[in-house]
C-alpha cells in the first residue's frame, strides 16, 4: 500500500512478517575499521492509526477507506556520513553525489494468534544508483607438466556462436530476447539535480511507456525524463498521467520510433502460485538485467513509500515474487513463462543494508511485489485517456491501525466528518460506524489497509459482496463502489 496524504506517518500493513534483527535500519558503516561491528540504529516504531480521507487537512483519527495513510512526518533522506540506515532507492545530483534514505518497515513483534493472511510494509525502489565498477578480472593459466605431458581442449567451431543457437519457443533465453528490445531504462532527474534510475516497457506503437509512478515522481514540474533502449538509442520523453495511490504512471517518448513493439500482456487474475516468473529492470543502474523466479503469493496486501517527509503512500494487493528485485527495477516487466506481462515490479522487502558496489543499499532477499496487469492497464488506459487517475471507493472512513479482526468503520472521519459518507455506496448498502468489515466477495479483509488494496483491485461501478459483523452477529450486503478522480 501506498502514500497519499502529506504529513501524515503510513500505518503498518496488517500481519506484517517481523523485522530480521539485520535490518536496512543498520549504519551504512557495514563495519568498523578494526573488524567489529558497525553500530546499528534502532528502527523507529510506526505510527498507528493514520488518517485517509482528506490529503491535506488536520491529521484526523480515522481515515477515508477511499484514499491510502500518510507518510512519516520525519524525513528519511540522510547523508550516507551521518550514520543513517539504509534503505531502499538512492537519489544523486549532477555531480552523481550519493544519498540514501530508510524504508518503511513494521516494528520488530512476536505474531498474534490466529493472524490473517499477512500482510506487509515495503519500501518502493524510488531510484537506482549507477553501479560503480567491478574491480579484478576472470582468468586461467594453462600450465605444462614437468613430465612434458600435455592435456587437449575442444573448443566450438568459430562458425558457430551465442547468436546462431536457436532457443526454442517457451524457453527463457527466447522470453528475453522477445522482451528486451520492449524494455528501457529510465532517468529521471528535478530541476534540483537529484534523480534516479528504473525501468519501463512499451505499453503501445505511440510510444506510451508504463512505469512506476515513484519512477517519475522526481521530473514532474519541470525535470528532465529520458528512456534507453538496449541498443542504446535515448529518447527524450514526458509524463503524460501518473498515479500516486496505484504507484502507476505512463509517459510517452518524443518523436518515438516507427518499429516500437508493445509488450503482450497477460490475465493477471489467472496467475497459479507456483507460476514461472521472469523479471526485466536496471537494477543498481545495470540495464537490460534478466532475473527469474516463480509467483510466491497472490493478493499480497502492502503499502509502500519513500521515506520522504513529502511522499504519499500506495496501496497493492501485490503479486509476490522471489525473482531477484532491486533498486532499479521498478517500472520493469514481470513476465510469465510465455513472455506476457503480468505485473509491474514495485516493491522490495530488505532485511540487510548494503549493496552492489558498497552502495549502502539494501537488496533482494526474494521478497518482490508487483501490481497486478490487469489493474495497471486500467490505471494506464484512464491516464492515457484524460491524465488523471480514477480511484474506487466504499465512501467510509475505516481504522489503519494493525490487527487482524477485520477493517473497523470508525466513529468520525476526516476533520470530524463522518464516518460513513451521506449518500455513498457504504451508506446505500446501509453500513455504519463500529462495523467491522471482515470480507470483500471472497478475500479475507484482516485490517484497513487490506480493504482499501482490495477495493482498488475494483473499477468505480463494481458491484462487491461486503461481510462485516455488528454486535455479535454476521451480515452480507452487496455495495456498488463509487468513485473519486484524481489523487488529490
Amino acid at each position: 500500500m501506498s502514500t497519499e496524504n502529506e504529513g501524515n506517518p503510513v500505518p503498518p500493513a496488517p500481519s506484517a512478517p517481523p523485522v530480521p534483527p539485520s535490518s536496512p535500519a543498520a549504519s551504512p558503516q557495514a563495519a568498523a575499521s578494526d573488524g567489529g561491528e558497525a553500530p546499528t540504529a534502532p528502527i523507529p516504531p510506526t505510527p498507528q492509526g493514520a488518517p485517509a480521507s482528506d490529503p491535506y487537512g488536520p491529521a484526523p483519527q480515522a481515515p477515508d477507506a477511499s484514499w491510502p495513510p500518510p507518510p512519516p512526518a520525519t524525513p528519511s533522506y540522510t547523508d550516507p556520513g551521518a550514520g543513517a540506515g539504509a534503505g531502499w532507492g538512492s537519489s544523486y545530483d549532477q555531480q552523481h553525489q550519493q544519498y540514501q534514505h530508510q524504508p518503511f518497515q513494521q516494528p520488530q513483534h512476536a505474531p498474534k494468534k490466529g493472524s490473517g493472511r499477512g500482510g506487509l510494509i515495503a519500501a518502493v525502489l524510488v531510484a537506482a544508483l549507477v553501479a560503480g565498477g567491478l574491480g579484478g578480472g576472470l582468468g586461467y593459466t594453462l600450465a605444462k607438466n614437468n613430465d612434458d605431458s600435455g592435456s587437449t581442449t575442444i573448443s566450438a567451431t568459430s562458425s558457430g556462436g551465442a547468436t546462431q543457437v536457436k532457443r526454442a519457443a517457451g524457453t527463457i533465453a527466447a522470453v528475453a530476447q522477445n522482451a528486451l528490445p520492449s524494455t528501457v531504462t529510465i532517468e529521471s532527474e528535478g530541476t534540483n539535480g537529484q534523480g534516479g534510475t528504473g525501468t519501463g516497457f512499451v505499453f503501445d506503437k505511440q510510444g506510451h511507456i508504463i512505469t512506476n509512478n515513484h519512477v517519475v515522481a522526481d521530473s514532474l514540474d519541470g525535470g528532465k525524463l529520458t528512456a534507453t533502449f538496449p541498443d542504446g538509442k535515448k529518447y527524450d520523453a514526458e509524463v503524460v498521467g501518473h498515479a500516486q495511490g496505484y504507484d502507476v504512471a505512463v509517459i510517452k517518448l518524443k518523436n518515438p520510433p516507427s518499429d516500437l513493439k508493445p509488450l503482450a500482456l497477460g490475465d493477471s487474475d489467472k496467475v497459479a502460485v507456483g507460476d514461472e516468473t521472469i523479471a526485466i529492470g536496471a537494477p543498481f543502474g545495470l540495464s537490460n538485467t534478466v532475473t527469474t523466479g516463480i509467483i510466491s503469493a497472490k493478493n499480497r496486501p502492502v503499502a509502500s513509500s519513500d521515506g520522504s517527509s513529502t511522499s504519499k503512500a500506495s496501496y497493492m494487493s501485490a503479486l509476490q515474487t522471489d525473482a531477484s528485485i532491486n533498486p532499479g527495477n521498478s517500472g520493469g516487466p514481470l513476465l510469465d513463462a510465455s513472455g506476457a506481462v503480468i505485473g509491474i515490479n514495485s516493491a522490495i522487502q530488505s532485511a540487510s543494508s548494503g549493496g552492489l558496489g558498497s552502495t549502502g543499499q539494501s537488496g533482494s532477499i526474494g521478497l518482490g511485489f508487483a501490481i497486478p496487469i490487469n489493474q495497471a492497464k486500467y490505471v494506464a488506459q484512464q491516464l492515457i485517456k484524460t491524465g488523471k487517475p480514477v480511484y474506487a471507493k466504499i465512501g467510509a472512513s475505516v481504522s489503519l491501525e494493525d490487527g487482524t479482526s477485520g477493517a473497523q468503520i470508525t466513529d468520525s472521519g476526516s476533520g470530524g466528518s463522518a464516518a460513513v459518507e451521506a449518500g455513498g455506496p457504504a451508506d446505500k448498502a446501509g453500513l455504519k460506524p463500529g462495523d467491522v468489515i471482515t470480507k470483500l466477495d471472497d478475500s479475507v479483509i484482516d485490517s484497513g489497509p487490506t480493504l482499501i488494496g482490495e477495493i482498488w483491485t475494483h473499477k468505480p461501478g463494481d458491484k462487491v459482496e461486503i461481510t462485516y459483523k455488528r454486535g455479535g452477529s454476521e451480515h452480507t450486503v452487496t455495495v456498488t463502489l463509487g468513485s473519486r478522480v484524481g489523487d488529490n
